[in-house]
């Protein structure tokens, strides 16, 4: 019962960097957007909810993992690059959505009709609110987190500092 607590705080301690939290949504994202396992998720509840718990899940320890932490001033610029990086292939997957003159799930134009939207333009819709809104979220996140590094880095104390004064 001992070595599998250690290997579950392990297993904890490595999905929780920053990085493997990262690589996990940013995989998590965009496997489920590969149309044949989005429209799969549609037909199937069961994948459904995989697809979301597979969304929340990462998307929780995406987060979890860039917080700030008590004496980890060195993880507030690792977290911009992370958030950084996330909205950069978020975006990019939003703008494919946007700017592609095919419909990625046929299975999923049905809905569109309830918003007086053709598929195409609910594509588009959806494409335009994962790149601008969610974008902006990281963007503010990230400027959040790059100015509390800023105010941080001038509170460390002078008995600390490497060098002679």
């Amino acid at each position: 019962m001992v070595g599998h607590g250690k290997s579950l705080r392990a297993l904890w301690t490595f999905a929780s960097r920053p990085v493997t939290a990262t690589i996990v949504h940013g995989i998590a994202i965009w496997v489920w957007h590969i149309p044949v396992l989005f429209e799969a998720a549609l037909e199937h509840g069961v994948l459904h909810y995989a697809q979301h718990a597979s969304f929340l899940g990462t998307g929780l320890l995406f987060w979890w993992a860039l917080l700030p932490r008590r004496r980890q001033q060195q993880a507030y610029g690792s977290a911009v690059m992370h958030l950084f990086f996330t909205s950069l292939h978020t975006g990019l997957l939003g703008v494919l959505l946007l700017l592609s003159p095919k419909l990625w799930y046929p299975e999923n134009a049905a809905g569109a009709a309830v918003w007086n939207l053709s598929p195409i333009e609910d594509q588009q819709l959806a494409g335009l609110v994962m790149w601008v809104p969610a974008g902006l979220i990281y963007g503010g996140a990230a400027l959040l987190l790059a100015g509390l590094w800023i105010t941080t880095s001038g509170t460390r104390k002078i008995a600390h500092a490497p060098w002679p004064i």
